[in-house]
């Protein structure tokens, strides 16, 4: 009989004990948010439609693209000392790497303001940050003609469709560093540009989750982006076709 007791207590309880039994579920790092603000020392007031972008980036060694971390557009941008906030997922933050905040203003067609040296930040720190811009030189050769240094968002992407809600940016740079937000993470590519032509390659980004169709539109942009062969810049709009023709993104001029 007591056997029999013992046995109830040791085989009755085993479901029990596997029931309870808590299965840890991933964690995800909370976003880290760097704060600081924008200035410049002339005494001249923005125009009422001027932008602000912000990007805090990694500063790489040789050729190697620079992946962008987070970025910001204060629009309108109001007037200096502008704050502004970045947020980004710190797991992607490695020891090894230096960082930078990189910062413009510009207006419809002009660039205003922009950083000419490395505002070198610890994005782990909540230290805010000052970045000091430098006004450009009037030119007569508006920005957005040009594809470099010039921040575009989404319009249309292939086998999506028109896009409205998130939109995506896109940059490149004339050193042939690209990238920019998707609609969920933050991404970075190399590009390498021959007059018309364009080849995006390398392309990665954060690990951020969101939404499925999000997540669905995040794939057709990097896919279209890898499928990139010729591009040209009309009326303040980017279009990037593929090999065969076909117009596979659209951007809209930032400002």
């Amino acid at each position: 009989m007591l056997d029999r007791i013992a046995e109830f207590f040791i085989f009755g309880l085993m479901p029990l004990a596997v029931g309870m039994s808590v299965v840890p579920e991933p964690s995800v790092a909370a976003e880290k948010t760097l704060k600081g603000e924008v200035m410049y020392r002339e005494r001249i007031a923005l125009p009422p439609n001027a932008v602000l972008s912000v990007q805090l980036a990694d500063v790489p060694q040789a050729d190697a693209p620079a992946a962008i971390i987070g970025e910001r557009t204060v629009a309108p941008a109001g007037q200096v000392p502008i704050k502004f906030e970045i947020s980004f997922d710190p797991r992607v933050i490695r020891p090894d790497m230096t960082y930078a905040l990189e910062a413009r203003i510009t207006a419809v067609d002009r660039l205003l303001f922009v950083s000419d040296m490395r505002n070198q930040v610890d994005p782990l720190s909540d230290a805010p940050q000052t970045v000091m811009l430098k006004m450009v030189a009037p030119s007569d050769k508006p920005a957005a003609a040009s594809l470099f240094g010039q921040s575009w968002l989404v319009e249309y992407i292939d086998g999506i469709g028109v896009i409205t809600d998130p939109q995506a940016t896109f940059r490149i740079s004339e050193a042939g560093k690209a990238g920019g937000s998707g609609p969920c993470n933050v991404y970075f590519a190399t590009a390498k540009v021959d007059g018309a032509k364009i080849a995006i390659s390398g392309i990665g980004s954060t690990f951020k989750a969101c939404a499925p169709e999000i997540m669905a539109e995040e794939k057709a942009l990097f896919e279209a982006l890898a499928k990139a062969a010729s591009y040209h810049v009309d009326a303040g709009k980017l279009v990037i076709v593929d090999k065969d023709g076909r117009d596979i993104l659209r951007f809209n001029a930032a400002s």
